[in-house]
């Protein structure tokens, strides 16, 4: 059938049976093509015959669908003509792995973060009625996204509707991590109250085959909420808060909840409808294992087996160590994690201490308060969130752990440029961010031994603080780093001929610009231009006097990071050495990192050259800024 993807009116008339087969190909096309560039596999394995139920209810891109995360867009984006795009999936320049609406029409909002698909819905359906238009707006929210305080205030604000809004909760007990909580027990209970559809099944094939039966059976249609209310209160959380509770209905059955949908679809207020799916559906190493398939890198079809990327350790497989060593050593320590403990390196120290870790779900404020909450207690809590998430719990950061000076260690997984996930998942906005905070001490390691030597000095250290790294393998630099003193840079390195302490650039680098920045140092050496490079080590308090000493026998100060550039370190370093009042000559200053704007999907070495930080724009650039300063002395 895939040979020419049907329309949707070709997926309308279609039976069971061929809706089965268009499903199964639909999974052999998304393995086949996830399995050679790699994606979110598992959650959207779970979703075909989800994604085909709403393609046989509504008309798009009239009605609007928004997928909260995006996780799971992938059939909808094989269905609404984009099939080519699959063969440059998430790479530079090709088609993202999430909705992105400068793709298509039929990509109603931009989604990369959890908890956010109602509160969109919600305001498309006002919009809607505020200008008489006509359309339906549907909300696709997995259950791991209802830990996500934004969707309960979502549900808070929908429940004085009266007007239609359909809100599909995908239940497939998972988000990055298994999920946590009383929600989940919620849900769980949900899904076992046979009693309820056992009952109501039985009544209605007794009923069918008597006289006057289908009488009976649609006044029992018309009064099942009180029988709902009796046999399975576990949906009511919904009902009492004033919305229409349908389900749970199986989301493997494209008929049934084609069946359930058009009902919702008549509804004139907020219908939940619970629709229960099996994540990595269809391919078994994936449904045995979706945590290790949630978000894969390319791998073997056949086997399942997924080859580790990288040979050396990574920076979560050194945080995991430290942390297991250090829980042993000091009973204070903690580990919080919003719903990704296993992939920040954290599955080492729960087996270990499983009373000290705490995974609080896809609840980035609520992990923050939490967290300083602990330290509150006489706690020591390390708590590590990607980058890009934690910019969610910025309020929190403030408030409840800078403001009181609790010793609550912020691990930002994922600083820098991720890759292929994109704009919703690059890490560059935490330096100006946290380095804006008062009482907030930051750090950036340049390699894994530096990272590690950051883990134990961090063990001691009073007060609030946060440890930027990216993802992956984390590497060495030569020679070894130095041990960490507050606020201290690194001792710089020369790359010069002969003695004499005259530099023509002067590198400062921040976190792992560092290896590009020594790269920078050879070629520039290459080219008769000397220079010595710092690592800067500490982005709060920034080392006043290694940047000063670094401008005095320098023509040109360079600084480098992987993170934006407005209000990031280089605008800091430039501040401070325009206000400098002691230097016999001010350099002049050329700030590396990310300029403003929002930074594609690609590799990280495709990206690095996009932004002009990779070694080859950055010594070009330099070689430019030398060759005009010299002009600029002979005019003078």
């Amino acid at each position: 059938m895939l040979e020419r993807v049907p329309d949707q009116n070709e997926i309308r008339q279609m039976d069971r049976k061929q809706l089965n087969t268009l499903s199964k190909e639909i999974r052999e096309f998304l393995l086949d093509r996830v399995s050679k560039k790699g994606g979110h596999l598992a959650s959207n394995l779970g979703t075909v015959e989800l994604t085909l139920a709403l393609w046989r209810c509504f008309d798009f891109p009239k009605d609007k669908l928004i997928f909260d995360v995006g996780h799971q867009c992938y059939t909808w984006k094989l269905l609404t003509g984009r099939m080519d795009g699959f063969d440059h999936f998430r790479e530079f320049g090709g088609m993202s792995g999430f909705p992105k609406t400068n793709e298509s029409p039929y990509d109603t909002f931009n989604t990369g973060h959890s908890s956010t698909s109602l509160s969109a819905g919600l305001g498309l359906v006002r919009a809607r009625d505020l200008k008489g238009e006509d359309y339906k707006v549907i909300s696709v929210i997995g259950d791991g996204a209802f830990t996500g305080g934004e969707a309960y205030e979502a549900l808070n604000n929908a429940s004085a509707l009266r007007t239609n809004f359909i809100i599909i909760l995908n239940d497939n007990e998972m988000s990055i991590s298994r999920n946590v909580g009383g929600v989940t027990k919620l849900l769980t209970n949900a899904r076992s109250s046979k009693g309820y559809n056992n009952l109501k099944t039985g009544v209605k094939k007794v009923l069918s085959g008597s006289q006057g039966g289908q009488a009976l059976i649609r006044t029992i249609d018309d009064t099942k909420d009180s029988l709902k209310e009796l046999m399975m209160p576990s949906g009511m959380i919904f009902e009492n808060m004033g919305l229409k509770y349908l389900g749970p209905v199986d989301g493997h059955d494209v008929l049934g909840m084609e069946k359930i949908i058009r009902s919702a679809m008549r509804m004139n207020r907020a219908v939940v409808i619970h629709v229960l799916t099996q994540k990595g559906r269809g391919y078994e190493p994936a449904r045995m294992h979706p945590l290790l398939y949630h978000g894969v890198g390319p791998f073997d079809l056949e086997t399942g087996i997924v080859p580790k990327p990288h040979e050396e350790p990574t920076y979560a497989d050194i945080l995991g160590g430290f942390m297991a060593e250090s829980g042993e050593k000091h009973p204070e320590i903690c580990a919080v994690t919003a719903a990704m403990g296993e992939n920040v390196g954290f599955h080492r120290f729960k087996k270990r201490f499983r009373n000290r870790f705490f995974d609080v779900g896809i609840a980035e404020q609520h992990a923050v308060t939490f967290a300083a909450g602990l330290a509150k207690g006489g706690m020591h809590p390390y708590t590590a969130i990607y980058s890009s998430f934690l910019q969610r719990a910025y309020d929190q950061i403030i408030m409840d752990a800078a403001l009181q000076k609790l010793p609550v260690v912020f691990l930002l997984d994922r600083a820098g440029l991720v890759g292929r996930d994109g704009e919703t998942h690059h890490g560059l906005f935490d330096i100006p961010y946290m380095t804006s905070i008062p009482n907030m001490t930051v750090l950036a390691p340049r390699d894994g031994a530096e990272f590690r030597k950051m883990l134990d000095w961090s063990v001691h250290f009073d007060g609030p603080m946060s440890i930027r790294y990216p993802r992956g393998a984390a590497g060495q630099c030569e020679p070894g780093p130095d041990d960490v003193a507050y606020g201290k840079a690194e001792k710089p390195v020369f790359y010069r001929d002969g003695g004499g302490m005259t530099t023509d650039v002067s590198i400062l680098s921040a976190g792992t610009m560092y290896p590009i920045a020594l790269e920078c140092a050879g070629k520039l050496k290459e080219q008769g231009v000397s220079s010595s490079v710092v690592n800067i080590r500490f982005l709060k308090p920034l080392d006043e006097d290694a940047i000063l000493s670094a401008c005095e026998n320098a023509s040109l100060v360079v600084t480098l990071e992987d993170g934006l550039l407005t209000g990031g370190f280089g605008e800091q370093a430039a501040a401070l050495i325009a206000k400098a009042s002691g230097l016999s000559k001010k350099p002049a200053v050329r700030s590396f990192g990310v300029r403003d704007t929002f930074v594609p999907q690609g590799t990280v070495a495709e990206l690095q050259k996009w932004c002009g930080i990779d070694a080859e724009s950055i010594v070009r650039d330099v070689l430019a800024a030398l060759r005009q300063e010299k002009t600029e002395e002979k005019e003078c």
